[in-house]
């Protein structure tokens, strides 16, 4: 899938999900770049086995559980859960991730929101990359591919402007 294709299919009907707030430039430059880095926007599974589900891979005890019990993304979660026909218990929301990108995508947005630091500005692919170390916490970081990552994001947000 093409990041404009992400866009319109998970990434906007997931910010809809949330308080207008939720939707900035910067915050959709880091759902596509973390997407890209987390999966290519090709796998909602892990590969080689891996417990990762949805196209941000998020782990049931990890990025899963974070959103649903932070305090500033439990009621959201709840909210987008009903909003997606999902229960709000964790093995049901991590089985749904494989397959509903929209709660995946809101999923991703709501992690990045329990972070108390600011969204990286456009030319920051560095503190981009510090929010997704801090917040994802990747097994095996591979930070050779971000900054290419970042920059097709933000080419693709932020396009004539």
């Amino acid at each position: 899938m093409t990041l404009d294709e992400i866009m319109k299919a998970a990434v906007l009907p997931a910010l809809a999900l949330l308080p207008p707030v939720m939707d900035r430039p910067q915050a959709r430059v880091m759902l596509l770049t973390i997407g890209q880095q987390e999966s290519r926007f090709t796998d909602r599974v892990q590969k080689g086995g891996g417990p990762a589900h949805g196209f941000w891979q998020f782990e049931s005890g990890g990025g899963v559980k974070g959103v649903m019990t932070h305090a500033d993304s439990q009621a959201l979660a709840q909210q987008v859960c009903v909003a997606r026909g999902v229960p709000f218990e964790r093995a049901q929301v991590y089985a749904a991730l494989a397959t509903d990108d929209i709660l995946a995508a809101a999923f991703a947005r709501l992690l990045l929101w329990t972070d108390p630091r600011a969204l990286p500005g456009r030319d920051d692919a560095q503190g981009g990359w510090d929010l997704y170390a801090r917040v994802w916490r990747p097994g095996r970081p591979h930070r050779e591919t971000w900054n290419a990552f970042y920059a097709k994001a933000v080419q693709t947000i932020y396009q004539g402007k």
